[in-house]
């Protein structure tokens, strides 16, 4: 069996390419077809296996403004050449999915997310946007839209990182998905002795994901901030605008440092709201509770009271309140309870839930049937009779 990897595009090592990694682990042997791929910012894990980018690799500057190249990605899909595969896992978020698979093939898509840029974050990316984009977006946001619907149907089975993701898979593509949580390398992190006296914020600084508001609460406050991650320069500077005295920004970290500050701060502060967020999983890997936005991922990961607490609403006020209010339950928080819950998120257990899921697509293409087409499923009301005609 001939196996391909679909990953929208390879130029760093996030959640996605973890994703691509455990995949790489379950089928050594795999090819991997992606957009844009710069190998010095891909593990060696994903360079041990064969890549073959899309045409896009050959244009000027691609790898580094790839962004820019969204109109011509559905092109760049759709040239790959997939017809000598048996088994192909997409792994979608950039898109991916947007390949044509041969006809005897199966296609299982993991959904990290339908692309919010098209759908619901549509008018946040918009707003946030070079005046170039913004003139630019709602001439071209109905094609890619379309493209992405319609590529949903070459789509055997649906796999969704969340709950969350699962019902916008539902909304947008009118497909039903199973739920399979993304791998964390829960091993990888270990308990401190002694948590530090600063809070910590870590991951892409991205205006949907609102670190501003916590740089403003804990300036405010007065309380020790550290902030971990990197983003588009204006974003930076316009944090550090915010930031008092109290709030530290380190930029993009080598893993062992993030690492150490996972296991070192009082809480994880996670104000956005992710699809799914593989670092507040890390934090809890660590021991540390973590302070949310009760929306999305966060609502399937944090346990309030128990591995965490979730805030209701993205204000300062709002953060403050919960920073307090953890501060005065501390003690209540327990390192070991937290790792353990943080287990349920293993490499292992991803890796077990996808065998299985593509094993019985595997074995349901054999017999003749593949899908989750419920949307062709007559309603449970049809009684089997042709709607008489209207004259």
């Amino acid at each position: 069996m001939r196996v391909a990897i679909v990953h929208y595009w390879l130029v760093s090592m996030r959640g996605g390419e973890k994703v691509v990694e455990a995949l790489c682990d379950m089928y050594p042997d795999a090819d991997i077809f992606t957009l844009v791929y710069d190998a010095e910012k891909t593990s060696e894990k994903i360079r041990r296996h064969r890549i073959i980018p899309s045409f896009l690799q050959r244009i000027p500057g691609a790898v580094s403004n790839y962004q820019a190249l969204l109109p011509l990605m559905p092109f760049a899909l759709e040239s790959l050449d997939l017809k000598d595969y048996d088994l192909i896992i997409s792994s979608e978020s950039g898109p991916a999915k947007g390949i044509i698979p041969p006809p005897h093939a199966v296609h299982v898509c993991y959904c990290h997310s339908p692309m919010r840029y098209l759908w619901d974050h549509y008018h946040i990316y918009r707003s946030t946007a070079g005046f170039a984009t913004r003139m630019m977006m709602p001439v071209l946001a109905p094609f890619l839209r379309s493209w992405d619907a319609s590529s949903s149907l070459r789509v055997d089975r649906f796999v969704a990182n969340s709950h969350h993701v699962s019902e916008r898979v539902r909304k947008y593509y009118r497909r039903s998905t199973s739920v399979v949580p993304p791998p964390v390398s829960v091993d990888d992190f270990a308990l401190a002795a002694d948590p530090g006296d600063f809070y910590l914020c870590a991951g892409q600084i991205v205006p949907y994901k609102r670190v501003d508001l916590a740089v403003r609460a804990f300036t405010e406050m007065g309380r020790n901030l550290v902030v971990i991650g990197d983003g588009a320069p204006r974003d930076v500077e316009a944090l550090k605008r915010l930031a008092g005295p109290t709030v530290r920004f380190l930029g993009r970290t080598s893993f062992p440092v993030l690492k150490a500050n996972l296991a070192h701060c009082r809480a994880l502060l996670f104000p956005g709201e992710e699809d799914f967020g593989i670092v507040p999983v890390e934090a809890m890997a660590s021991g540390r509770p973590v302070i949310a936005y009760g929306r999305g991922g966060a609502l399937e990961t944090v346990v309030h009271g128990h591995t965490g607490l979730l805030f209701n609403e993205q204000s300062v006020e709002a953060i403050i309140g919960a920073v307090r209010e953890f501060e005065e339950r501390a003690l209540l928080f327990q390192p070991e309870a937290i790792r353990a819950h943080a287990s349920r998120f293993s490499v292992q257990n991803f890796q077990a839930s996808m065998r299985k899921i593509i094993d019985e697509e595997l074995a349901a293409k054999r017999s003749g049937f593949s899908g989750d087409f419920d949307f062709l499923t007559p309603p449970s009301s049809y009684n089997g009779e042709l709607p008489v005609p209207l004259h």
